[in-house]
This record gives structure tokens, C-alpha cells and sequence, in this order.
């Protein structure tokens, strides 16, 4: 379904969750303006179609001992789809690995990575990422200050877009 068919409700909804995917279906339909049941009707709805596509709880990594945080561009010899689909495989058996994009131009994927310490990335980026097949080069930046994290989208532009239209 696309974006323009949902209405100002389900829009009001998602905005919601996506700031706090933990509050109660009576306190969303208060936000939204709606009574309950129907709230919770919308809610599976969006669910169903994959506007909703899970619940996370954003932990702490630094918190947890993951002190490193490191981007990894990567450039593959062959960007062929079978290539690509397999680099993209193996990529998802890292579990230092937390995000793969892959992106136009001179670099084919960029992999934010996590690691307890700088030797354990380093263990990872020698025995596994620079030695997997296709891998032509990578290159580093290491991750001095998180300035924003914003997950999701910016729903005071997408309002604007609707009522636009």
C-alpha cells in the first residue's frame, strides 16, 4: 500500500509507536483520538501490510561493553546480482555486522559494525571481511561521537506531503 493511502489516524499512529513502540493500545488511542478497539484494529492493519515492521528495544551498546563503532565501505571486484546477493548472504552471518547498505557510486556497501575493542573489529575485518570473496578493498572510520540517531522517518514531512497532495 502506498504511503498516500493511508489517512491522518494511521499516519498519527505510526508517528506515535515509532517514538514509544512500548505504550499501551489505551494510551495510543488517547494520542490518536480514538477509542481502543478500533486503535488496536489499525494497529494489526499496519502490521499486516509491513508499515509496521517489528518492535525494538534500543539498548545501550557502550552500556554493554561494545565500545568500538566502526563503518566499514566496502568495494566488491564484481557487482554482478549473484555476486552481490552472495556478499550480501555473508554479510548477514557477521554479528558484528548491525547494518549493510548498498550504495551507488565508488563504494558498494557501507557496514556499521560493533565490537567490544578495537583488537576484536580488527580480528573481524582481517579474517572475515577482507578476506571474503569479491571483496576488492575496504576502508575504515571509526566512530569517535554519536551525534543523532533518529530511527524511522520524519513524520512532520510526511504529514506535510499528505495534506499537500
Amino acid at each position: 500500500m502506498p504511503p498516500a493511502k493511508l489517512d491522518p489516524i494511521d499516519r498519527k499512529i505510526l508517528a506515535e509507536l515509532q517514538a514509544d513502540g512500548r505504550m499501551t493500545n489505551v494510551e495510543l488511542s488517547r494520542r490518536v483520538g480514538i477509542s481502543a478497539p478500533p486503535c488496536l484494529r489499525r494497529v494489526r492493519a499496519l502490521e499486516e501490510t509491513g508499515f509496521i515492521e517489528g518492535y525494538h528495544a534500543r539498548v545501550n551498546t557502550r552500556q554493554l561493553g561494545f565500545e568500538v563503532a566502526v563503518f566499514a565501505m566496502v568495494s566488491l571486484r564484481s557487482q554482478a546480482e549473484s555476486d552481490l546477493n552472495a556478499f550480501e548472504d555473508r554479510v548477514r552471518s557477521w554479528p558484528l555486522v548491525r547494518e549493510c547498505h548498498m550504495l551507488n557510486g565508488e563504494i558498494d556497501f557501507i557496514l556499521k559494525c560493533v565490537a567490544p575493542d578495537l583488537s576484536t573489529f580488527q580480528r573481524f575485518l582481517t579474517e572475515d571481511l577482507v578476506s571474503a570473496p569479491n571483496v576488492a578493498g575496504v576502508k575504515t572510520s571509526l566512530v569517535i561521537r554519536e551525534t543523532k540517531w533518529e530511527p524511522g522517518v520524519p513524520f512532520d514531512v510526511l504529514e506535510a506531503r499528505a495534506t499537500s497532495d
